[in-house]
C-alpha cells in the first residue's frame, strides 16, 4: 500500500536487555523474571511479560541501598524507599531521574507517552480537591 508504515521490529527480552547494557545500564536479576536496572544513582524494576512489551516499574533514586519513591509532601518532594527512609529531592536529581526514565525507555524500544514525556510523574500523591471523590458524596471544603 501506498500509505502502509513499516512494522515496528519485534525484540526479545534478552535483545532489550543486551541493548540496555549497551547503551550503559547496569542489570541485576532478582528473581524469576524481574530485573533491576540501573545507572549512576536512578533505578526501576523491569518485568518480563511473555508475548507484550516489558513491563517498568516505577521509577526512582537509590535512597539506603533501596529505590526510594517520589513522594510529594505539598511542600516538597521526598524520596522515600521501602524501609522508611526518607530524603528531601534535589531539583537535580528530579532531572536525573527523567533523563534515566528517557533513556530506559528508549534502550527498550517503547513508545514515549505525552504525560511521561512532559516531567516527572509519581502515584503516591492524592491532591486535595480529589479527596472522596471516588466514594460517591464528596465531602466540600465549605462542610464540617
Amino acid at each position: 500500500m501506498l500509505f502502509s508504515r513499516p512494522k515496528p521490529p519485534h525484540f526479545t527480552f534478552a535483545e532489550r536487555l543486551e541493548q540496555l547494557k549497551k547503551a550503559g545500564f547496569s542489570i541485576e536479576a532478582i528473581h524469576g523474571s524481574k530485573f533491576t536496572i540501573g545507572r549512576e544513582c536512578c533505578a526501576a524494576v523491569l518485568e518480563e511479560l511473555p508475548g507484550r512489551s516489558p513491563r517498568i516499574g516505577r521509577a526512582g533514586w537509590i535512597v539506603g541501598g533501596e529505590i526510594g519513591y517520589l513522594v510529594d509532601a505539598g511542600f516538597q518532594k521526598f524520596w522515600k524507599s521501602p524501609g522508611g527512609k526518607r530524603s528531601p529531592a534535589l531539583a537535580t536529581q528530579l532531572t536525573a531521574l527523567h533523563d534515566f526514565e528517557d533513556d530506559l525507555r528508549a534502550g527498550l524500544g517503547l513508545e514515549t507517552w505525552y504525560n511521561d514525556a512532559l516531567g516527572t510523574t509519581f502515584d503516591l500523591h492524592q491532591y486535595d480537591r480529589l479527596e472522596d471523590r471516588d466514594t460517591g458524596t464528596p465531602h466540600h471544603p465549605w462542610e464540617k
